[in-house]
């Protein structure tokens, strides 16, 4: 039993471990290819056996340097290098947490370019209004008495979106200004979160942090007086946002803080955390 399993083949890397969880390395091969350095070498060294070597075929198998499978290719009809690249010169893909990271920051900057789109779009619509009000107040007023003379009375003239509209046309425009400028804003603020987070910035991360956690009290407030799916949905996912930065990305020193943060990402994207999955050999 014992020389059963010293003869056990070492298995390929990028095929043993864990199948049931999520491995984003494969996501990230899947959308953006395999990570292969020294494709276009004229020969590998056995110095270079951590990214590519050759079987007795002369077919080379490439380490992808992200999620550590070994890919089959053609020697170059066309070398443009002698050997593979030297370490010093190797971009390191992100791997582990950061990469899990990376694509969970994605999500929330798409969330926050949605808003950023949403509130940009109303903020335009207030302006554009207070500019041209004016001109637009007695049509409407005739519109409204023309519609209330077919339905044989006033009644309902107060409700729905004819009634906000209405109510709009009686605020003041120095309100009305503020209002969109205000909002205009908050557009701007929740565009820049989407563009630092997306670049996984680090300042991007505290300011969605502050700006979502401040934003959580009005919302609380707003399912005291009604309560519908929007609102609690918007509820839930600022909460886990919150949560998510505060907890995983180690905010204003929890768990660790910074420093913490940076060990996992050196533990994770270095040549250690290459060589800590077990090379192997590709079948001949």
């Amino acid at each position: 039993m014992a020389e059963e399993e010293r003869a056990a083949p070492t298995p390929v890397p990028g095929t043993a471990g864990d199948r049931r969880r999520l491995r984003y390395e494969l996501l990230g091969c899947a959308l953006h290819g395999h990570r292969l350095e020294g494709v276009t070498a004229q020969r590998v060294r056995p110095a270079d056996a951590l990214l590519a070597r050759e079987d007795r075929d002369g077919l080379r198998w490439h380490r992808c340097l992200r999620c550590d499978a070994w890919v089959p290719v053609a020697p170059p009809a066309q070398p443009d290098r002698p050997h593979p690249p030297e370490r010093p010169e190797i971009v390191l893909p992100l791997r582990g947490k950061p990469l899990r990271d990376r694509y969970v920051l994605r999500l929330i900057a798409l969330d926050r370019l949605l808003h950023f789109l949403v509130l940009g779009a109303l903020a335009a619509g207030i302006l554009l209004f207070v500019d041209k009000r004016a001109g637009l107040q007695a049509p409407f007023y005739r519109f409204m008495d023309l519609l209330q003379n077919g339905l044989g009375g006033t009644g309902g003239s107060g409700r729905g979106l004819l009634g906000e509209v209405a109510k709009a046309f009686a605020v003041r425009s120095s309100t009305l200004w503020l209002i969109g400028l205000v909002i205009a804003a908050y557009a701007l603020l929740e565009g820049v979160e989407a563009v630092g987070l997306w670049f996984a910035k680090r300042w991007a991360e505290y300011l969605t942090f502050v700006a979502t956690t401040v934003l959580l009290v009005p919302e609380v407030y707003e399912l005291t007086s009604r309560v519908t799916v929007a609102k609690v949905l918007t509820l839930v996912i600022n909460l886990a946002v919150v949560v998510y930065l505060l907890v995983a990305k180690r905010l204003f020193g929890v768990r660790g803080g910074g420093r913490v943060e940076a060990a996992e990402r050196a533990r994770d994207v270095s040549w250690e955390a290459v060589e800590r999955v077990l090379p192997g050999r590709p079948a001949d």
